[in-house]
């Protein structure tokens, strides 16, 4: 078996892991990929961590047994509850989770002010905030619980009053109180709702997410391993919803200007 063929599994609690996908296929258009949205139960932020993992690790046994040579935790909240176990069991494959691009935002001037904007779970996580400490000394760093926020994405909803209001009564206050130089986006949904984020915070406002470098990091452990594919070869893109009605939804959003 050429394992080089074998496909890419992304896996996340619905259809935010799609602002990775896209990331991986636009680096590596060659690779075959397989998406996975747990929109069945989702939302996972408002979750146990106990529950979390068991979802998690539930899925990527489905992933293995079918046959994938890399795994992409494409989940801010299932990275935080479940990447170590995951690369406990799966030694023989790479595991890449994910987590808020906090280095870059807090490395973009002289001890900027971040806010971090992530589902409830991923704020109260050990994990989380272990990150945040180490880049307290270089930079400020809010975190932002944004409860409901990726339910508006799993809906299709990226540019309706509604979460223009959300939005607005969401950051407001911190963006009057803090004057921040950066937003992290700390979840994989928040991407797709960016020009509403950028409309309220304004141009000053550096905006980042983690899309980008877990790509970077996918291509350089396969690299790493002898598994890219012939770059010029065709690649492909198969979507596993847990809810087939999302398969529509999957396909807009990779086509969606975020």
């Amino acid at each position: 078996m050429n394992k080089r063929k074998l496909p890419i599994a992304f896996f996340d609690s619905g259809v935010g892991g799609i602002s990775v996908l896209r990331e991986a296929v636009a680096l590596m258009p060659g690779e075959n990929y397989t998406y996975f949205g747990d929109s069945a139960n989702a939302p996972y932020g408002t979750k146990s961590v106990e529950e979390i993992r068991r979802l998690t690790l539930s899925h990527a046994e489905r992933f293995y047994r079918q046959g994938i040579k890399a795994l992409v935790v494409a989940c801010n909240t299932a990275t935080s509850a479940a990447i170590g176990p995951l690369r406990e069991i799966y030694t023989q494959i790479p595991v890449i989770g994910i987590e808020p691009a906090l280095k870059p935002a807090a490395l973009m001037s002289e001890h900027p002010t971040v806010i971090v904007m992530a589902t409830p779970l991923t704020v109260s996580a050990a994990k989380f905030n272990d990150l945040l400490g180490q880049y307290s000394d270089r930079a400020d760093v809010i975190p932002l619980g944004c409860p409901g926020l990726m339910e508006f994405v799993e809906e299709g909803s990226l540019d309706t009053p509604q979460l223009r209001r959300y939005l607005q009564e969401l950051l407001t206050p911190y963006l009057e109180k803090f004057a921040p130089d950066a937003i992290v986006l700390g979840c994989t949904h928040y991407p797709f709702v960016r020009p509403l984020i950028r409309q309220i915070a304004g141009e000053r406002v550096r905006i980042f997410d983690g899309g980008a470098g877990t790509a970077r990091e996918l291509q350089r452990r396969l690299k790493m391993e002898n598994l890219l594919s012939d770059p010029s070869s065709q690649g492909s893109i198969t979507f596993d919803e847990s809810l087939p009605e999302k398969i529509g939804l999957c396909r807009t959003l990779m086509n969606a200007c975020i």
